[in-house]
C-alpha cells in the first residue's frame, strides 16, 4: 500500500506517490532518484505555469481570415511562375477536395500540384478576432505554426526571423518596403505593421491571461533568407557563403547554374544552415542572428522586462541543430525570461536530449501519442501495455518534466484524430512500436489508395471523445490541434490543414475524392456537442489540481475486457477515471483501498464521455467501486477540493 506525499518545488505543489509494491505504481527508490535529477538544471529549465497549462495550436493561414485586403497575391506565392495567373485566393468554406479552375488548368494529381499553391487568407486580425473564441474554450496557451515571412503556406521556410510575414499583418506593400532597407545588423530592423500586430495579439491574449509561444526553425532557411539570397547572387564573394553548406558554386562561364548546396531532407527549398567545423555548434553567424531574433520577441521593447514578449518556442527538428547551440540558446532565453517554456520537436525518446540542450520538455510522441494510438484508436495494445508503456516512458523524464510534456494526439505533421480513428486498425504490423502513428505512405489517400477521408461515425466520436477524456486527465500538458474540438477531420499533409471550421460560417459538402473514389456526402458543420464536450473536459482540468499537478497511478487494468482505471490525486484532491475500450458495456472493478481510507465519500459526482453528469453515491463492495460503463465510454468520478 502506497503513501501520498506533497513535494514543493520552486514554490508549486506537485503530489507524489509513494508505493511499495503494485506493478504501476511510482516506486519510492524512483521518486528519490527523480528528486536528485530535479537539479538546479532540470527546476530552471520548466517553468512553473506549464504544469497548468492547455495548449491549442493555431495553424495562422488556415485559422481565421479577418482581413481580406492583406490577402496573399499570384507574385507572393514559393513559384509563382509554374501557376497560372488566374490563381485566386481559395474560398475558406469551399469542398476542400473540389479544385479551381486554376488549379485544373495545372492539371497533375490533386496531390502532386496545386493544392499546396492554394492559399486561403488566414492572418492575424483573425486570430484577434478569435481570441474570446478561444478564451471561452478555456485554453490557456496557445502554440502558433510559424508567423514568420515565408513564401510557403507553412512558412517553415522562414525568408526572416525577425519579421512576421506581411500578409499576415494590414500593410504587405509597405512591410516589403520597409524590410528592404534593413541588413543582417539588429539597429537596422524597424516594427512593420504586421510585426506590430503580432505584439498587439501577444497583449490581447496576455490580457485574457492566455499565454503564446511560437515555432522556432533554426536548421534551415527559405531560399529568400537575406543571406542565402546574397550568397545565390554573389557566389564565392558573398559575406555569407560560410553560413551555408556549399557543395558547388556556380560557374558563371556557363548558361546553366551548376550551384549546389546541402537542403533539408533533399527540399531545394529549405537550404540547411552549416555548423562549426567541429560540428558541435551552428554556425557562428546564423548563430548570432537567431540570438538576435529571440531577444526581439522575447522583449519587444528591450527593457529588460519580458512581459510584452511571448512566453516560449516551439523548437522544430531540433534534433538536426547541435546540443551545443541548444544549450547555449535555451540558458539564453531563460536569461531574457526565467518562466520562458522550450519545448522540442524529438519523435523518439527524448530525455537525454533535454537535458542535454536544455529544455523544458519535448512533444511528446513517444510517451503519450503512441501508446494513445496503439490503446484507445487502434485497440491493438493491451490495456496492460498501454499502462506500462505509460509509465515506463513518463519515467524516462525527471518528475518535473512530465509536468510539462505536450501531450498531442494530432497536428500540422499527422492525420486529424477523427481521421485516425475512421482508418484505425487497417494495418497489421507495427513499425518502431508506434501503431502505424504517422507512418508515411499509411496515413493519407495521397500514398495509401485505401485511406478514407469520410466524415467519423457516431461510433467514431465515441472513441474520440474517449480518447479526449484520456488526454485532459493524463498527467502532462494536453494540446488541441485547431478545428478538433469543432469536429474536423482529414488526412496527413495536407488535408490536415484545412480552413477552420466556424459556426457562423456556411461551408460546401464535401463530394469530391482525390482519388475518384465513389463517397458519402459529408456535410461540413461546426460540431457544437462536440466543442461543448471539449470545452467542458478543458475547464474541469484546469480548475483541478490533481488534474494540473497530481500524481498518476494505475488502479485496474483488464485485458480480456479491454478496461482501464487510474487516479490523479494531489493532497485532498482526488479524481478517479475509468475507460472502457470494448465494444461491448463492462463493469470495471477499482480497488479503492489502494487510495486509503473512506475514499469512496470523496467522490460524490461523476461524468461520462457524453457529457452527462453523474451523482454519488456509487456503487462500493469491500472498498471495490463497481462502474458499470457502456461501450467505448469513459467515467470521471470527484469530489469537493
Amino acid at each position: 500500500m502506497g503513501r501520498w506525499h506533497t513535494v514543493a518545488v520552486r514554490g508549486q505543489l506537485y503530489c507524489l506517490l509513494i508505493a511499495a509494491a503494485p506493478a504501476f505504481a511510482l516506486s519510492a527508490s524512483k521518486v528519490a532518484a527523480v528528486e536528485v535529477s530535479t537539479a538546479a538544471s532540470t527546476r530552471s529549465a520548466v517553468p512553473d505555469w506549464v504544469a497548468d497549462a492547455v495548449f491549442y495550436q493555431l495553424f495562422p493561414e488556415r485559422f481565421c481570415n479577418g482581413d481580406p485586403t492583406n490577402d496573399p497575391t499570384w507574385e507572393s506565392l514559393e513559384s509563382p511562375e509554374k501557376v497560372p495567373r488566374s490563381w485566386a485566393v481559395s474560398p475558406w468554406t469551399g469542398d476542400w477536395y473540389q479544385r479551381a479552375a486554376w488549379e485544373r488548368e495545372i492539371g497533375g494529381d490533386f496531390y502532386e500540384k496545386g493544392v499546396f499553391d492554394r492559399r486561403y487568407g488566414g492572418d492575424l486580425q483573425g486570430v484577434l478576432d478569435k481570441l474570446d473564441y478561444l478564451d471561452k474554450l478555456g485554453i490557456n496557451t496557445i502554440y502558433f505554426n510559424p508567423v514568420f515571412f515565408g513564401r510557403s503556406l507553412h512558412k517553415y521556410d522562414g525568408s526572416s526571423f525577425h519579421h512576421v510575414d506581411p500578409h499576415f499583418g494590414p500593410d504587405p506593400k509597405g512591410d516589403f518596403e520597409r524590410m528592404a532597407k534593413e541588413t543582417s545588423d539588429p539597429s537596422t530592423w524597424q516594427w512593420t505593421a504586421a510585426d506590430k500586430l503580432f505584439l498587439k495579439v501577444i497583449q490581447e491574449a496576455h490580457r485574457r491571461k492566455i499565454r503564446l509561444i511560437i515555432d522556432g526553425v533554426f536548421n534551415h532557411t527559405g531560399r529568400d533568407f537575406f543571406a542565402f539570397a546574397d550568397l545565390t547572387k554573389n557566389q564565392e564573394k558573398s559575406p555569407y557563403k560560410s553560413w551555408y553548406i556549399v557543395q558547388q558554386f556556380d560557374n558563371p562561364k556557363t548558361p546553366a547554374s551548376e550551384f549546389r548546396y546541402e537542403s533539408w531532407w533533399g527540399f531545394e527549398s529549405l537550404p540547411v544552415f552549416a555548423d562549426t567545423n567541429d560540428g558541435k555548434d551552428l554556425h557562428p553567424g546564423p548563430k548570432k542572428y537567431v540570438f538576435d531574433s529571440t531577444r526581439r520577441w522575447m522583449d519587444p521593447d528591450g527593457d529588460g522586462d519580458p512581459a510584452d514578449g511571448i512566453d516560449g518556442w516551439r523548437l522544430d527538428v531540433a534534433n538536426e541543430v547541435p546540443i551545443k547551440f541548444w544549450a547555449d540558446w535555451t540558458r539564453y532565453v531563460r536569461r531574457l525570461n526565467r518562466e520562458a517554456y522550450t519545448v522540442s520537436e524529438v519523435w523518439g525518446e527524448a530525455s537525454e536530449f533535454l537535458r542535454g540542450g536544455g529544455f523544458s520538455a519535448t512533444m511528446n510522441y513517444h510517451g503519450f501519442a503512441y501508446p494513445v494510438k496503439g490503446f484507445l484508436i487502434d485497440s491493438k495494445l493491451s490495456p496492460t501495455h498501454f499502462a506500462h508503456q505509460l509509465n515506463e516512458r513518463r519515467g524516462q523524464h525527471p518528475e518535473r518534466v512530465q509536468y510539462a510534456l505536450q501531450n498531442l494526439i494530432d497536428g500540422h505533421d499527422t492525420d486529424r484524430v477523427a481521421s485516425m480513428i475512421v482508418n484505425a486498425g487497417r494495418q497489421d504490423y507495427q513499425q518502431a512500436d508506434r501503431f502505424d502513428y504517422d507512418v508515411s505512405g499509411r496515413v493519407s489517400p495521397r500514398q495509401d489508395g485505401g485511406y478514407q477521408i469520410r466524415k467519423p461515425n457516431d461510433r467514431e466520436r465515441k472513441i474520440q471523445r474517449l480518447v479526449a477524456m484520456f488526454q485532459m486527465t493524463y498527467l502532462g500538458a494536453p494540446m488541441i490541434y485547431y478545428g478538433t474540438e469543432a469536429g474536423m477531420w482529414g488526412g496527413d499533409d495536407p488535408d490536415d490543414r484545412m480552413p477552420m471550421v466556424w459556426e457562423d460560417l456556411e461551408y460546401e459538402a464535401q463530394t469530391g475524392d482525390p482519388r475518384g473514389r465513389q463517397r458519402p456526402r459529408d456535410e461540413v458543420v461546426f460540431d457544437n456537442e462536440l466543442y461543448k464536450y471539449y470545452r467542458g473536459l478543458i475547464r474541469f482540468r484546469v480548475a483541478r489540481p490533481s488534474l494540473c499537478r497530481g500524481s498518476f497511478r494505475v488502479l485496474s487494468v483488464h485485458d480480456d475486457h479491454r478496461t482501464i482505471s487510474f487516479a490523479r490525486r494531489c493532497k485532498e484532491d482526488l479524481v478517479v477515471v475509468a475507460l472502457n475500450r470494448s465494444e461491448k458495456e463492462q463493469t470495471v472493478d477499482v480497488p479503492l483501498k489502494k487510495l486509503g481510507q473512506d475514499v469512496a465519500q470523496k467522490l460524490s459526482k461523476g461524468f461520462d464521455s457524453h457529457g452527462k453528469m453523474h451523482d454519488g453515491p456509487f456503487d462500493v463492495d469491500k472498498n471495490v467501486l463497481k462502474v458499470k460503463l457502456p461501450p467505448l465510454t469513459g467515467l470521471v468520478l470527484f469530489g469537493p477540493r
